[in-house]
């Protein structure tokens, strides 16, 4: 059997659907100095990226405390890794489901539970379908 034979002496005459215009050329000079974004606030670059840290945001000041910043002999706050990530659980308070709120489906009422599978789907699903065939 030959079959790459075949497919290539089938791809040999085959010609592309796309059509290029000229001579592909790249362009003869290319600006590789650092600029801002066109969509961002500021004009200008930061300093430096220790500065752009400290005055940068995402989901709250990323130097943990409130913009205070550690050095490596300081103590790390709790604050430093958010509310949660910082403290042990117990110092989190209690976790009980508020009104109307449920934590697992078999504490909601019986309409809204699972149902269980019966004899036949289990059956349907362990031979993968094959026994609603057979």
């Amino acid at each position: 059997m030959r079959v790459t034979s075949v497919f290539r002496a089938a791809s040999h005459g085959r010609t592309p659907l796309i059509k290029f215009i000229g001579k592909r050329s790249p362009p003869k000079s290319v600006d590789h100095t650092p600029h801002a974004h066109p969509a961002s606030p500021s004009e200008s670059l930061p300093d430096s990226f220790a500065n752009y840290r400290s005055k940068a945001q995402q989901h709250g000041p990323l130097a943990g405390g409130g913009g205070s910043k550690t050095t490596p002999s300081a103590p790390i706050s709790s604050l430093t890794y958010g509310a949660v990530g910082g403290r042990a659980g117990r110092e989190l308070g209690p976790v009980q489901p508020k009104q109307g709120e449920y934590f697992d489906r078999n504490e909601l009422p019986m309409r809204f539970r699972r149902t269980p599978f019966t004899e036949a789907e289990m059956e349907a699903i362990q031979t993968g379908g094959a026994s609603l065939y057979g």
